[in-house]
């Protein structure tokens, strides 16, 4: 293999960017997404976020990259929500200098060593801010860029670190945020102060209220589609998400991991990554504590 590819590169064709400029730009996000934007800065270029429903329920969520080249903001979103997004946050622009802008840039993503420097120098490039070992992202490579691994294989990447695709693996104005584990990957600031569903939010995390949360799980046949019931026993206890082969995540009830389960007649074995553990631990632990 070229020294000058990194050992995986693919890019995402499900994803694009909404460019965010205007001098306002930073104070119409603060006040709708779940991070704080304030903690941008050359060291951490990029931040994961979502845009909730005022009952704390995932409308999207999407990177928020610091431009290095031009004083704006870009998001990588989901492309099939792009639209949508873009709609939404013009809804709360009102007088504000904000310009909202579909791109229409590439996406890529980057595992293994670090793209070689001939490639991260034509593309804007940052570190997944999720998990140190997710990789890297690139923003407009050059059509040229060679790929070195396949979409197929970013997923399994990706569920097997446990990480959630929105679009995947939350329903829109149903799911938590900290369900998709949003509060455990950086997606959600408690400091920062209000923004869309943040009260919700806020209540849920303080009081213990959480009752699932996405977990990675396999099997030893293919995974059932997503929305396929999940049983402990005869109680369903959560529904399938995303899978890829013999691996994905499902939303389950933390009480039930306990237990034998099974999915459209399969059975599935949880696997908590090691930064999930202490959270299922948590609500385990206050569950078993409530009389």
């Amino acid at each position: 293999m070229s020294s000058a590819t990194p050992s995986h590169l693919v890019r995402l064709t499900g994803r694009t960017v909404i460019k965010v400029s205007g001098p306002d730009r930073i104070k119409l996000l603060q006040g709708l997404i779940t991070a704080d934007l304030t903690t941008l800065s050359p060291e951490t270029p990029a931040l994961w976020s979502a845009i909730l429903t005022p009952q704390g329920r995932w409308q999207a969520d999407f990177f928020v990259i610091q431009d290095p080249d031009d004083t704006c903001l870009l998001l990588d979103c989901a492309a099939t929500q792009a639209e949508d997004l873009k709609k939404q946050l013009s809804r709360f622009k009102l007088r504000s200098d904000v310009q909202l802008e579909l791109t229409g840039l590439t996406v890529c993503a980057a595992w293994g060593s670090r793209p070689a420097a001939d490639i991260a120098e034509n593309a804007i490039i940052f570190a997944d801010p999720r998990r140190a070992e997710a990789g890297w992202r690139l923003i407009d490579t050059p059509p040229e860029t060679a790929e070195t691994a396949t979409e197929s294989d970013y997923n399994l990447h990706r569920l097997a670190l446990g990480l959630p695709d929105g679009v995947q693996d939350c329903e829109q104005g149903r799911t938590l945020a900290a369900e998709a584990n949003m509060d455990l990957l950086g997606a959600l600031s408690w400091t920062k102060g209000c923004y869309m569903g943040q009260e919700v939010t806020a209540r849920m995390h303080y009081r213990t209220l959480l009752k699932r949360r996405l977990v990675p799980v396999a099997a030893t046949h293919p995974l059932p589609a997503p929305g396929t019931p999940v049983f402990a026993g005869e109680a369903e206890v959560g529904t399938m998400r995303s899978s890829q082969d013999h691996i994905g995540l499902a939303l389950l009830k933390v009480s039930a991991l306990e237990h034998p389960l099974t999915c459209d007649g399969i059975t599935l074995t949880p696997r908590p990554t090691e930064w999930l553990k202490p959270a299922i631990d948590a609500l385990s632990s206050s569950e078993n504590s409530q009389p």
